[in-house]
């Protein structure tokens, strides 16, 4: 969630924080630090693909490179969130292109694990299934609102970038245990938020059609009353 707001121009009120905060509001929208971090998270995701993929998948070493990658790239999603709240970084373009960019490394993570026989493709579908549709259900009604990360979309998003990363370690014994209920628990959260996500698109809608007829009516008692 990143960037400053697209009508103040890049030129939007420094929040407290010295002279990082008033260089961040300053620099064009598209280009300010939290975008930058988001940019690199999509970066990482085919340089992670690789990484997985050497060697066919099974090498310790390769995997723990892979699993630096995908660390990477859940860290970047921590301080981009934390530069565009404390800087007054949000806009719209980084509402939607920072969740974007979690799903992309989250999907790869996913989909090379299941390729590779280490996690249930009905795991991943089921997860791909719902970030998919939240992420077209946020642009179908995007013109009525945006629809913001929940606490609850968060905490599911910490567990799955922890189940999905301990699965990439070639983990044995009782942490290979922990990490099937940690993906457990991963794809819990992912039904129930996205139930919730559901709900508030469909009340966001339904309220911006309302304003919509309001408007329409407003209009048109407007020009009838010129008309006379």
């Amino acid at each position: 969630m990143t960037g400053v707001p697209a009508s103040a121009g890049g030129t939007g009120r420094p929040a407290p924080g010295g002279k990082l905060g008033a260089a961040a509001v300053n620099q064009a929208s598209l280009w300010n630090i939290a975008n930058i971090l988001t940019m690199v998270r999509l970066v990482l995701v085919p340089g992670f693909v690789m990484l997985m993929l050497q060697d066919g998948g099974y090498d310790p070493a390769w995997r723990a490179w892979a699993w630096a990658a995908f660390a990477v790239a859940m860290i970047t999603d921590i301080f981009d969130g934390h530069l565009a709240r404390t800087y007054n970084l949000v806009t719209d373009f980084g509402k939607i292109a920072d969740p974007i960019a979690d799903k992309a490394i989250m999907a790869a993570g996913l989909i090379c694990l299941s390729a590779l026989g280490d996690l249930p493709w009905w795991v991943t579908g089921v997860i791909l299934f719902r970030e998919l549709g939240i992420t077209l259900m946020r642009f179908w009604v995007i013109r009525h609102g945006i629809i913001p990360a929940s606490r609850g979309g968060k905490v599911k998003t910490l567990a799955q970038g922890t189940a999905v990363g301990m699965y990439v370690l070639a983990l044995t014994g009782p942490l290979a245990t922990l990490r099937f209920w940690v993906m457990a628990l991963a794809v819990v959260l992912t039904v129930v938020t996205g139930l919730d996500y559901v709900r508030q698109a469909i009340v966001l809608r339904h309220r911006g059609l309302a304003a919509e007829r309001a408007a329409a009516g407003d209009a048109a008692a407007e020009e009838a009353r010129d008309a006379r």
